[in-house]
C-alpha cells in the first residue's frame, strides 16, 4: 500500500483508537493517575520511578499525535507505538509476579488477563499501520 492510498476501515479505526487511547494514558501519567502508574514501575529499573512514569507518559502522547496528526507517518508511527508496547511489558510482568496493585489490577487473575491479552494489542497496534503479516490491505 503507498502513503497515498486510503487503508481500509479497520486500520483507520485502529490508528484513531491508539492515538486517542495513547493520549489519554499519556496525560493520566502526567495527571490524574500518575502515582499508580509509579507504583507499577518495577524496583530493578534503574531510574527514577516518577521519571519513568513522567517519560512514559510523554512519549505516550507523543506516539497518539503522531498516529492522529500524521496519517502520511502510519505505517512509521504503529511501528515505534508497538515498539513502546513491548518494551513496557516487561513492566507488565513484574507487576503480575510481584503481586502490584494499580489501575484495577488488584487481583493476580486481572494482572494474568492483562498479560495474555498484550499480544492482541500489540497486533491492533501493527494493523494500524498496515503491518500486521497476513492481512490482506487493499
Amino acid at each position: 500500500m503507498t502513503a497515498s492510498t486510503t487503508p481500509p476501515l479497520t486500520q483507520q479505526l485502529a490508528r484513531w483508537g491508539w492515538g486517542a487511547g495513547l493520549i489519554l494514558a499519556g496525560t493520566g501519567h502526567l495527571t490524574f493517575v500518575r502515582e499508580e502508574f509509579r507504583s507499577q514501575v518495577p524496583p530493578w529499573v534503574p531510574i527514577d520511578a516518577d521519571d519513568v512514569v513522567l517519560l512514559s507518559g510523554a512519549v505516550e502522547i507523543s506516539l497518539g499525535l503522531g498516529l492522529l496528526a500524521l496519517p502520511k507517518e502510519r505505517r512509521r508511527m504503529s511501528a515505534l507505538a508497538t515498539a513502546f508496547l513491548v518494551a513496557v511489558f516487561p513492566g507488565n510482568i513484574a507487576q503480575y509476579r510481584q503481586q502490584v496493585d494499580g489501575l484495577g489490577l488488584d487481583t493476580d487473575r486481572k494482572r494474568l488477563v492483562r498479560l495474555l491479552i498484550e499480544p492482541a494489542l500489540w497486533a491492533t497496534a501493527l494493523h494500524a499501520g498496515g503491518l500486521l503479516p497476513g492481512v490482506r490491505h487493499r
